[in-house]
């Protein structure tokens, strides 16, 4: 039978739920999206080229790779979220996935030799095999995260 008064609806256990983990939802994400800043900046130091520059100049290659550079951080950083069970979880495996995922992209530029330079000259095509090669190294990352 449904709450019949404000005062019941209030007190109701889904809404007493909500009041209390509302907070904790709102600080994992903001810890989440501070490590995936984070990594980006890292990540952009990192590069042997200056993609927000490239992307500012208009390069959609840059676009491309850089975009696929945030979303790859991303997938590992939101896994990582949904198993951890509190804000040192999240910050302790948020570091991990980020460290072993810049260390894997390094590996996929260092490997797919040639490609950086290409995204400098605006070569699209590069820039998707770069982001492909970045996403694979995400995903598996991210299941080995849930074990």
């Amino acid at each position: 039978m449904a709450p019949s008064t404000l005062s019941e609806t209030l007190t109701s256990p889904e809404v007493q739920a909500f009041a209390s983990g509302f907070p904790v939802l709102v600080l994992h994400m903001v810890v989440t999206f501070a490590l995936l800043g984070a990594g980006a900046v890292v990540y952009g130091l990192l590069t042997p080229w200056k993609e927000i520059a490239l992307i500012r100049e208009g390069n959609a290659a840059a676009g491309v790779a850089f975009g696929g550079v945030l979303v790859g951080l991303a997938i590992p950083l939101a896994v990582s979220m949904s198993v951890s069970t509190s804000v040192v979880d999240i910050a302790l495996w948020g570091v991990a996935t980020l460290v072993l995922q810049l260390l894997a992209f390094r590996v996929v530029d260092l490997l797919l030799t040639g490609l950086p330079q290409r995204i400098q000259e605006g070569e699209v095509s590069a820039a998707v095999l770069l982001v492909s090669a970045k996403l694979a190294t995400a995903l598996i990352l991210a299941a080995a995260l849930t074990g």
